[in-house]
Protein backbone atom coordinates (compact mmCIF):
# COMPACT_ATOMS: atom_id res chain seq x y z
CA UNK A 1 0.00 0.00 0.00
CA UNK A 2 1.22 3.60 -0.75
CA UNK A 3 1.61 6.17 1.56
CA UNK A 4 -1.14 8.12 -0.90
CA UNK A 5 -3.23 4.92 -0.64
CA UNK A 6 -3.01 5.19 3.28
CA UNK A 7 -3.80 8.63 3.14
CA UNK A 8 -6.50 8.23 0.99
CA UNK A 9 -8.02 5.81 3.04
CA UNK A 10 -7.88 7.84 6.07
CA UNK A 11 -9.50 10.29 3.90
CA UNK A 12 -12.43 8.03 3.18
CA UNK A 13 -12.97 7.05 6.81
CA UNK A 14 -12.86 11.26 8.16
CA UNK A 15 -15.56 11.95 5.57
CA UNK A 16 -18.18 8.88 6.10
CA UNK A 17 -17.65 9.69 9.44
CA UNK A 18 -18.58 13.06 9.27
CA UNK A 19 -14.98 13.74 11.24
CA UNK A 20 -14.38 16.94 9.31
CA UNK A 21 -11.38 18.03 11.72
CA UNK A 22 -9.59 14.58 11.17
CA UNK A 23 -10.39 15.15 7.04
CA UNK A 24 -9.27 18.70 7.34
CA UNK A 25 -5.96 17.70 8.84
CA UNK A 26 -5.37 15.31 5.92
CA UNK A 27 -5.29 18.29 3.34
CA UNK A 28 -2.41 20.33 2.17
CA UNK A 29 -2.53 24.35 3.32
CA UNK A 30 -2.93 24.67 -0.34
CA UNK A 31 -5.55 22.13 -1.08
CA UNK A 32 -7.64 22.54 -4.69
CA UNK A 33 -10.71 20.39 -5.63
CA UNK A 34 -11.68 19.98 -8.88
CA UNK A 35 -15.42 17.86 -9.00
CA UNK A 36 -17.75 17.27 -12.61
CA UNK A 37 -18.44 20.90 -13.21
CA UNK A 38 -14.84 21.38 -13.88
CA UNK A 39 -14.57 24.37 -11.89
CA UNK A 40 -11.40 24.50 -9.44
CA UNK A 41 -12.19 25.74 -5.69
CA UNK A 42 -9.19 26.11 -3.26
CA UNK A 43 -8.64 26.15 0.26
CA UNK A 44 -9.95 22.90 3.20
CA UNK A 45 -13.27 23.95 2.51
CA UNK A 46 -13.72 23.16 -0.62
CA UNK A 47 -13.42 19.87 0.41
CA UNK A 48 -16.17 19.82 3.13
CA UNK A 49 -18.64 21.68 1.19
CA UNK A 50 -18.15 18.78 -1.65
CA UNK A 51 -18.26 15.82 1.16
CA UNK A 52 -20.94 17.19 3.33
CA UNK A 53 -23.90 17.37 1.13
CA UNK A 54 -23.23 13.73 -0.26
CA UNK A 55 -22.95 12.16 3.58
CA UNK A 56 -26.48 13.94 4.67
CA UNK A 57 -28.14 13.09 1.52
CA UNK A 58 -26.46 9.28 1.76
CA UNK A 59 -26.53 9.12 5.18
CA UNK A 60 -26.05 5.19 5.02
CA UNK A 61 -23.11 6.24 1.87
CA UNK A 62 -20.17 3.37 1.55
CA UNK A 63 -17.10 3.98 -0.74
CA UNK A 64 -14.74 1.24 -1.34
CA UNK A 65 -11.60 1.52 -3.51
CA UNK A 66 -11.33 -1.38 -6.05
CA UNK A 67 -8.04 0.01 -7.67
CA UNK A 68 -5.10 2.62 -7.33
CA UNK A 69 -2.84 3.14 -10.13
CA UNK A 70 0.25 5.28 -8.61
CA UNK A 71 2.96 7.32 -10.00
CA UNK A 72 5.33 9.73 -8.18
CA UNK A 73 3.18 11.46 -6.16
CA UNK A 74 0.34 11.23 -7.83
CA UNK A 75 -2.45 8.34 -7.53
CA UNK A 76 -5.46 7.29 -9.19
CA UNK A 77 -8.07 5.61 -7.14
CA UNK A 78 -11.32 4.11 -8.89
CA UNK A 79 -13.89 3.17 -5.95
CA UNK A 80 -17.06 2.23 -5.79
CA UNK A 81 -19.79 4.69 -4.20
CA UNK A 82 -22.93 3.23 -2.71
CA UNK A 83 -25.95 4.55 -0.54
CA UNK A 84 -29.58 5.04 -0.22
CA UNK A 85 -31.09 8.70 -1.00
CA UNK A 86 -32.47 9.55 2.33
CA UNK A 87 -31.85 13.17 2.98
CA UNK A 88 -31.96 16.55 0.97
CA UNK A 89 -29.24 16.25 -1.65
CA UNK A 90 -29.09 20.01 -2.33
CA UNK A 91 -32.49 21.20 -2.56
CA UNK A 92 -33.69 17.78 -4.14
CA UNK A 93 -35.77 15.53 -1.25
CA UNK A 94 -35.43 12.29 -0.46
CA UNK A 95 -36.23 9.72 -2.84
CA UNK A 96 -35.49 6.34 -0.96
CA UNK A 97 -33.65 4.76 -3.87
CA UNK A 98 -30.08 3.21 -3.83
CA UNK A 99 -27.60 4.48 -5.89
CA UNK A 100 -23.87 2.73 -7.27
CA UNK A 101 -21.44 4.97 -9.26
CA UNK A 102 -18.44 4.53 -10.14
CA UNK A 103 -16.13 7.41 -8.88
CA UNK A 104 -12.41 8.03 -10.10
CA UNK A 105 -10.29 10.39 -7.81
CA UNK A 106 -6.50 11.88 -9.04
CA UNK A 107 -4.39 12.54 -5.82
CA UNK A 108 -1.76 14.43 -5.70
CA UNK A 109 0.35 14.02 -2.37
CA UNK A 110 2.69 17.29 -1.23
CA UNK A 111 4.06 17.18 1.84
CA UNK A 112 2.74 13.88 3.55
CA UNK A 113 -1.00 15.71 2.37
CA UNK A 114 -3.60 15.53 -0.35
CA UNK A 115 -2.18 18.84 -2.30
CA UNK A 116 -4.96 18.35 -5.28
CA UNK A 117 -7.95 16.30 -5.85
CA UNK A 118 -9.54 15.86 -8.89
CA UNK A 119 -13.03 13.90 -9.05
CA UNK A 120 -14.89 12.45 -11.63
CA UNK A 121 -18.28 10.80 -12.04
CA UNK A 122 -21.28 10.91 -14.04
CA UNK A 123 -23.79 13.65 -12.39
CA UNK A 124 -26.30 12.33 -15.04
CA UNK A 125 -25.79 8.91 -13.82
CA UNK A 126 -26.86 9.59 -10.62
CA UNK A 127 -29.76 11.65 -11.56
CA UNK A 128 -31.03 8.96 -13.68
CA UNK A 129 -30.77 6.27 -11.17
CA UNK A 130 -32.71 8.85 -8.65
CA UNK A 131 -35.67 8.98 -11.03
CA UNK A 132 -34.56 12.42 -12.23
CA UNK A 133 -32.50 12.37 -15.05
Amino acid sequence: MTAASELFNDYIRAILAKDWSRMESLLHPQYTYVGSDGEEHGGVAAARAQAEPFVTAFPDLQMEVKREHAAGDTSVFEFIATGTHNGDLMGMAPTGKSVTMPVCNVIEVRDGKIYREREYYDTMHLMTQLGVG
